[in-house]
């Protein structure tokens, strides 16, 4: 017995909700048609300009990043080129350097040679 007075307490709160909830719906104002359609188109409107403003804003700043972008790699590739230039004069002087560094040892070194022959002589 215990068993069917749950289910019966079950079925008359299940009614007593259902009941509640259509009172409830008869307190709700509903707007009229002509409101919904006004109100509709203005979610709508607003949207639209929503997105077109993101739209413009998305253009502009890529623009603006790929104008940035390029005007950093050209200032950019300028420094490296003139790096590049000081760079190869600085290997090109060293490398004359060298050499002359070289000979100035070959000519030690032939004047030794030279010195050594004569003193065995």
């Amino acid at each position: 017995m215990p068993k069917d007075d749950v289910t019966k307490k079950e079925k008359k709160e299940k009614k007593h909700f259902f009941k509640d909830f259509k009172a409830e719906l008869k307190r709700v104002i509903w707007p009229t048609p002509k409101q919904l359609v006004n109100n509709t188109v203005a979610v709508i409107t607003i949207v639209l300009i929503t997105a077109v403003v993101v739209f413009v804003l998305d253009l502009v700043f890529e623009l603006m990043n790929d104008y940035g972008i390029s005007k950093l790699r050209g200032i950019v590739e300028t420094k490296n080129e003139q790096s590049n230039t000081t760079d190869t004069n600085q290997e090109a002087q060293d490398a004359v350097d060298n050499i002359l560094g070289n000979e100035e040892v070959d000519n030690s070194t032939e004047d030794t040679q030279t010195a050594n022959n004569t003193v065995n002589e």
